[in-house]
């Protein structure tokens, strides 16, 4: 493959998102960065996971894809499947060294993200992995305090 200016990185971006798993083996085969970021701080890696694209997330990992990538607004991949309730991905990254006390530019974790969109499954999962339940956001609240402001029962059974 050759390839011309940013197009090699588009092109990542472009399988990322889709979850194209072959092209993506074809273009990290290539030497194409697997941590390379866009204007939005997003890595593949990050799109990938936050589009729910379990084997795409897995095949960029194993090529050295850097789990704790912060993007623009300080959100990480765990982060972003801790939003959108991808358990099975949020396991994959946490194997993979996935950083589960990261902070976002509001001082959010993985874990509130989880809590605040009632991803119990997620929260029972991160709170298993060794999630610091202690850390509060900027407005002084920590995962058990979003929990209790949304009434979410089944998640104050796993917050302490």
């Amino acid at each position: 493959m050759s390839f011309t200016s940013s197009q090699p990185e588009d092109l990542l971006f472009d399988a990322a998102r889709n979850g194209d798993v072959a092209y993506l083996q074809e273009l990290i085969a290539a030497g194409v960065d697997v941590n390379v970021q866009n204007g939005k701080g997003f890595t593949p890696l990050i799109v990938a996971a936050y589009d729910g694209h379990f084997e795409a997330t897995r095949l960029l990992l194993a090529a050295g894809a850097d789990p704790n990538v912060h993007d623009a607004a300080g959100n990480t991949a765990l982060m972003g499947v801790s939003f959108k309730g991808y358990p099975e991905i949020a396991q994959l990254l946490i194997q993979h060294g996935a950083d589960l006390n990261a902070v976002n530019g509001n001082h959010g974790t993985a874990l509130m993200f989880a809590t605040l969109f009632g991803r119990n499954n997620l929260v029972r999962l991160l709170v298993e992995a060794g999630a610091d339940q202690s850390v509060q956001d900027v407005r002084g609240l920590t995962a058990r305090g979003l929990a209790l402001q949304q009434g979410n029962e089944e998640a104050l059974t796993v917050l302490q």
